[in-house]
């Protein structure tokens, strides 16, 4: 008895951890140990350490494990002559009252010092010997691993979980000794984004909740979008552990600050998610959010019971995983008679099928009825395999092939454990533990990298309730290192098959650049490349060379259309019709007066000065056909040729007249002397000599600047492209057409002047006074051109309008010397031939200078 008392007292640590209702380990005896770790109950409220038992999370994995344990111990070909044992503790989902529970896992390898502990009758105690567990299956949740870690690595005890998935735990240089045979939340981290790229979203917040588990999640998302570029997030939210009253609405209110983010990655437990999509659907915002839940969501019917519609379209991801047949018949097989070595089967019983066990200790409950022990699972109560079982035993035959292998390298032909692998080397464990590769409970292979990570493989779920017989989770692709996502498979809100946006910019129109937010690469303002832009790339607008103009999407330029002043323009139609009538005219003029060349009218005109006054009139309305014509370097020699020409003709002519006149009359008031070089030879001369100064500037400007043709795009440039147009024409400027005419304007002006001055004349015997209100009505005329000529310089019609003013002034100038100076001759000479005859006065003239001014 005082043996007993003393081992009592020594462990008094351990049974101490094991005070409460409930006990709180399994011991499976076996020539090797393994530990377990299970959250067989939820955690408790505050001050108690466990609450109501798990069902799934807890037995079943619990019950994966001791099936994994009694199939290897069966199989011939795995560690034989080996029994694996277990030493199986109850985590109650709580961190710190896991780590205390671990401790029974190392007592083994603690040292102490007993030399001084002496029985009650001063003999030193008898110590049974420990059990040593060499590796430990667990924990469940990140937090528990990560606790539970930190001790094991002390002591050099490897650890396989089967369902954390923190991506610290990769973190060889502070979790040497851990493993998993799920992947960590990197790998599912980089599925998400894969799947969020895949849906074409660039814009989406983060849920978290508070904890290893949440945080990490979320910073492997932020870590893997930033290095993939291309995806932003608009908030990243964090679910605290104890969340007050209205936290979830204010966390939707929050994400609804950036509504274009309508992707929502949620890395949180199955309680958040739950009050998250209550709080969504509060807000009124059902089908507003586009969740993407990562394997804490997975595919379970608990976390959106009741919030289906909301839930709806929401895309979930799972480690790859099936279900274990010979794990269902070996469950639902399990009775409270054949399975006493599962300490909490009864506590589960009675939760499983809402009955009471009458048990030691434990006060009866009147009103729930009373366990007959005849119930069967699946049976009597809804059953459905947990989705880690797999994971559980594939952890545990993990286990038992790094086991295998060490026992073949280090005990080779001895039956059980040698010597050498009592005690086990956890360090050499580990290496055997990294170095499996095996055909895990689901066909799929076992294995890890060199941070003890599983393979990355998930399978990719949808919830869908529209046009689906059956609504639930519909599996639409799966991840193994790359995506693979049946988009044409995948529903939202209402039964909508187009996935919807996720983005904070749309992209912009065609023609429309982006102009990015700061500091947000998703984000941008669309900007209209304005005028004659294109779109040079996404970003850049830039000016088309000055021969085109941007296409009317502004992806690219194209050739500016070429125009001419055409023979079908109603500002071609005036001019040309008023020339062909002046030509017509003149040329009736000239016929006549060859016809009636000796006429006394004819005559009296002065006819070597009147034709040559009428050829430069001719020359005048010429002009036009050449002005309207399609330029070419002969058209364009032809308008700076007779531009000027054909007005310095004519004004030469009017000039030498008038100056003639004007010299005869001021001479006759000295002396009866006739001036000099008033003889028809001398006015023809004088007039070619003023017309040759015409024909020397021409023929210097032919010489410096060869006439060409040239392409004007800047003429007819509005402000809208869409009527841009290059003008095809000579080139002359309005410098130089002005240059060209100025001869001959100096020669009208001179001319006027003349006119003015011989207005005494006695218009009985010359043709002073036509030749003045010719003058005047011309510098009208021309004062009248200036102002239209140079103020459409602005319009985009500028050639056509200057072309035109110029034309029609010439032809009306033209038509005003014509119709004063010969049309009435002609007249007289066709209708009233009786007055072109000579006529004889009475008295002779009072002076020689008179006599002569009657034939002028």
């Amino acid at each position: 008895n005082f043996t007993f008392l003393c081992i009592s007292s020594w462990m008094l640590p351990a049974s101490r951890a094991q005070q409460g209702t409930q006990p709180q380990s399994i011991k499976i005896e076996g020539d090797i140990t393994l530990g377990g770790l299970f959250p067989m109950h939820s955690r408790g409220p505050a001050g108690i350490p466990c609450g109501e038992i798990k069902r799934e999370k807890g037995i079943h994995r619990l019950e994966a494990m001791l099936y994994a344990l009694d199939q290897i111990n069966s199989d011939p070909e795995l560690l034989p002559n080996i029994t694996l044992g277990a030493r199986i503790l109850d985590t109650c989902s709580r961190d710190t009252y896991a780590l205390e529970q671990s401790l029974t896992f190392v007592q083994a390898l603690i040292q102490k010092d007993n030399s001084d502990v002496r029985c009650s009758n001063g003999e030193p105690p008898i110590f049974p010997k420990p059990e040593r567990v060499v590796g430990v299956i667990g924990a469940s949740g990140s937090s528990v691993s990560i606790m539970v870690a930190n001790v094991l690595r002390l002591f050099a005890i490897p650890q396989i979980s089967y369902a954390s998935t923190a991506p610290e735990l990769s973190d060889k240089s502070r979790y040497e000794f851990f493993s998993r045979v799920v992947p960590p939340d990197s790998y599912q981290a980089q599925a998400m984004v894969d799947i969020v790229k895949n849906m074409g979203w660039n814009y989406v917040s983060t849920l978290a909740s508070e904890g290893n588990y949440g945080e990490s999640g979320v910073d492997a998302f932020l870590q893997i979008s930033r290095e993939a570029g291309g995806l932003c997030i608009a908030q990243s939210i964090r679910i605290p552990r104890e969340p007050r009253p209205g936290e979830f609405d204010k966390i939707i209110k929050r994400l609804m600050e950036t509504s274009n983010a309508r992707g929502v990655i949620i890395f949180a437990n199955e309680d958040d998610i739950k009050r998250v999509l209550q709080a969504a659907k509060k807000a009124n915002l059902t089908g507003h959010f586009l969740f993407v839940g990562s394997d804490s969501w997975g595919s379970k019917n608990s976390a959106i019971e009741d919030q289906e519609e909301v839930a709806e379209g929401a895309v979930t991801i799972l480690p790859k995983r099936a279900s274990i047949d010979g794990f269902d018949q070996y469950f639902t097989s399990r009775s409270l008679e054949n399975n006493r070595r599962n300490i909490w089967f009864a506590e589960f019983w009675e939760d499983d099928f809402k009955c009471k066990l009458t048990r030691p200790g434990i006060k009866y409950d009147p009103g729930r009825r009373k366990c007959t022990g005849d119930e069967r699972i699946s049976r009597d109560s809804q059953y459905e395999q947990e989705g880690k079982v797999q994971f559980v035993i594939d952890a545990v035959y993990a286990m038992a092939h790094a086991l295998h292998s060490m026992h073949l390298d280090l005990c080779a032909g001895s039956m059980g454990v040698c010597e050498k692998m009592d005690p086990v080397d956890g360090r050499m464990l580990l290496q055997y533990i990294r170095s499996v590769n095996f055909n895990g409970s689901a066909g799929t292979g076992v294995m890890f990298n060199e941070n003890g990570d599983a393979p990355g493989r998930y399978d990719i779920f949808q919830y869908q309730m529209s046009n689906v017989s059956n609504p639930g989770y519909k599996n639409i692709g799966q991840w193994t290192n790359h995506l693979r996502l049946n988009s044409e498979e995948m529903q939202w809100s209402g039964g909508d098959r187009k996935i919807p946006e996720s983005v904070c910019s749309f992209p912009c129109e065609s023609g429309e650049r982006k102009k990015m937010v700061k500091g947000v690469p998703c984000c941008w303002h669309c900007e209209l490349c304005d005028g004659y832009q294109y779109l040079l790339d996404e970003f850049t607008c830039d000016m088309c060379p000055f021969d085109m103009r941007p296409l009317e999407n502004r992806t690219g330029c194209r050739p500016t259309p070429i125009i001419k002043l055409e023979w079908s323009s109603p500002w071609a139609i005036i001019p040309v019709f008023l020339a062909i009538l002046g030509i017509l005219a003149t040329t009736g003029a000239i016929v006549t007066f060859i016809r009636f060349n000796d006429t006394p009218i004819v005559r009296a005109s002065g006819r070597e000065l009147s034709y040559v006054l009428l050829t430069g009139i001719f020359l005048i309305y010429l002009i036009t056909f050449f002005m309207i014509a399609e330029p070419s370097v002969a058209i364009c020699a032809f308008r700076r040729l007779f531009l000027g020409l054909g007005m310095c003709i004519s004004y030469a002519a009017m000039l030498t007249k008038t100056n003639r006149i004007y010299r005869i009359f001021e001479q006759g008031k000295k002396s009866v002397t006739p001036p000099k070089f008033i003889s028809p030879t001398s006015q023809l001369i004088i007039t070619f000599i003023l017309i040759s100064v015409q024909l020397l500037a021409v023929f210097i400007w032919f010489g410096v600047i060869p006439p060409h043709t040239i392409i004007d795009y800047e003429e007819q440039k509005p402000p809208n492209p869409e009527f841009a147009r290059g003008i095809l024409k000579c080139d002359m400027s309005d410098l130089s057409l002005i240059l060209c005419l100025s001869y001959s304007i100096v020669l009208m002006i001179t001319c006027t002047v003349y006119a003015i001055k011989s207005r005494g004349v006695p218009e009985t015997f010359n043709e002073a006074k036509p030749i003045g209100f010719t003058m005047y009505t011309t510098c009208i005329i021309w004062l009248a051109f200036v102002p239209i000529f140079f103020g459409t310089a602005q319009s985009t019609e500028k050639m056509f309008i200057q072309t035109t003013t110029l034309t029609v002034s010439m032809s009306l100038s033209a038509t005003v010397s014509l119709g004063m100076l010969y049309i009435p001759k002609v007249y007289v000479i066709i209708f009233h031939p009786e007055q072109n005859v000579q006529k004889r006065k009475r008295s002779p003239p009072s002076s020689p200078v008179l006599q002569t001014l009657k034939f002028i």
